[in-house]
């Protein structure tokens, strides 16, 4: 008999089950050939002896290896490993090169994807975080939420199954997001109008996918939030890039385009614009209405963070005024707590709501039910609308001390605006301080933060990033414009020299 003891090593404290140990152990001796197609294990009492643990953490190992079709049980003999597996030589002492099916490169052509935008950093972990506008997770009721969740996750599988039954997203919380839209932006739409996806980005996607074709051109602002343009050129579209100033992106040129050649879609981000943080005036706003409507033109309104407005009450969306059904409005929840809570919204006309269910099913059959339920009751409860007034009243003092820091600290260096509303400052870095380099040397510093490179566009190096302020407490606003002085201080001194 086989020294199972010494060939199976059992780690106790480990999170996986002994029995699942002793199963993937043995799964091991048989791959390596120490074990033979045919050859008798010990019995589970034998084993349990052996390994010293109880008969039945063997037994339910066993039963895991006989689900897997690895053993057999021989009537009134034992147990075997099956004989239908393949023979296979015992190892020798001699090293033995490693077979990797996954190397680097992959053994077939397949479509390469764009660029993707890197908000927070990958793999390591920094002291400090200058993200591109995420909301303080520190101050969500997560903990509501969570208790929430659990209880709908204690729910008996017939009565969570009823939950899954329509490919738009959770009913109640549709029904909820309808009444919030409806009494804070005026937004007359029903359920039917409601589709719930995982995140802002998700609904981009989706309503892109089914107005893009190859060969489409797609409006956009200059700069533009690029991930969004990473999805138009992936589906096949050409972008036809309009500029954006201080008062938003420029309805006289749409105009002249849509009076040449009608485009497939135009996106834009009406309040606080990404990148730039600018609002959408109110003479544009009606100017772009009628342009729609003239020339019948589909939009994405992406206000992902239309909630959080710091100056006089923002502009009704372009969703609320009469567009004819010509408007995609999408919105998130991530912003409003946190965001590594995927779920956002997209509202439509019912038809185009009805097919993008189904290309929902298709890309995630069911979704984060629970989650969506969960979601529902902070509606119903008043805690996601008590939470955004908190939020909104902090984030302004956030924006106001973050701003008031930077102009101090770096007035000759950079140029901004306070942003009207969001969660971050569009920060313009003079040329004589390459943002490159700072990412770099701050890194060193334990900051991560963008290096620009991403808002670029064709020719255009704009040198500038967005800085978040709304997941900032007080102590890392200061220790993180400490390193940006100190880093744009010592790189002046540099191109002086």
């Amino acid at each position: 008999m086989l020294p199972f003891k010494t060939l199976l090593s059992l780690q106790r404290k480990s999170s996986i089950p002994v029995y699942r140990q002793i199963a993937h152990g043995l799964m091991d001796l048989i791959r390596s050939g120490i074990m033979q197609p045919g050859s008798f294990l010990p019995s589970s009492r034998e084993m349990a002896v052996q390994l010293q643990v109880h008969r039945k953490t063997v037994v339910a190992a066993y039963e895991e290896l006989f689900s897997q079709d690895w053993i057999e049980t021989m009537p009134r003999k034992g147990v075997r490993v099956s004989p239908l597996l393949p023979e296979i030589r015992p190892r020798t002492f001699k090293s033995v090169p490693k077979i990797n099916g996954y190397s680097a490169d992959a053994g077939f052509s397949f479509r390469r994807m764009g660029p993707w935008v890197a908000m927070s950093p990958a793999g390591s972990k920094p002291r400090l975080v200058l993200n591109d506008g995420f909301p303080d997770a520190r101050i969500a009721p997560i903990e509501e939420l969570m208790k929430t969740y659990r209880r709908y996750f204690r729910l008996t599988t017939t009565e969570r199954s009823v939950m899954y039954s329509d490919p738009a997203g959770s009913i109640r919380l549709r029904d909820a997001i309808a009444a919030f839209l409806s009494d804070s932006r005026g937004l007359n739409v029903e359920r039917s109008h409601v589709l719930i996806s995982s995140g802002a980005q998700m609904a981009i996607y989706m309503a892109a996918n089914m107005l893009i074709q190859n060969g489409s051109t797609v409006l956009v602002g200059e700069p533009n939030y690029p991930n969004a343009n990473f999805i138009f050129q992936q589906l096949g579209a050409s972008l036809i890039r309009v500029p954006v100033d201080e008062y938003g992106i420029d309805v006289d040129r749409i105009d002249r385009i849509c009076r040449r050649k009608k485009p497939s879609l135009l996106y834009i981000v009406p309040h606080h614009h990404h990148p730039t943080t600018v609002t959408l005036s109110a003479d544009r706003r009606m100017k772009l209405l009628q342009l729609i409507n003239t020339h019948r033109l589909p939009v994405i309104e992406d206000d992902y963070d239309y909630d959080f407005h710091y100056g006089k009450g923002p502009i009704l969306p372009l969703a609320t005024a009469d567009h004819g059904g010509r408007v995609i409005y999408v919105g998130s929840l991530s912003k409003c707590l946190a965001s590594s809570i995927r779920v956002g919204y997209m509202v439509a006309p019912q038809d185009f709501i009805k097919e993008a269910s189904s290309l929902r099913r298709m890309i995630n059959i069911r979704g984060d039910i629970l989650l969506e339920e969960a979601l529902a009751d902070l509606y119903h409860s008043g805690a996601m609308q008590r939470h955004i007034r908190k939020s909104v009243k902090l984030y302004r003092e956030r924006r106001d001390r973050f701003c008031e820091m930077l102009a101090d600290a770096m007035g000759d260096k950079i140029a901004f605006n306070v942003p009207p509303g969001g969660m971050a400052a569009w920060v313009r870095f003079r040329e004589e301080y390459p943002l490159p380099g700072i990412a770099q040397e701050a890194a060193r510093l334990g900051l991560f933060m963008s290096d620009g490179h991403f808002y670029n566009s064709g020719s255009v190096r704009y040198n500038a990033l967005r800085m978040g302020f709304a997941s900032l407490n007080e102590q890392e606003m200061t220790e993180i414009v400490a390193i940006l002085k100190k880093l744009t201080e010592r790189t002046g001194r540099l191109s002086d020299s």
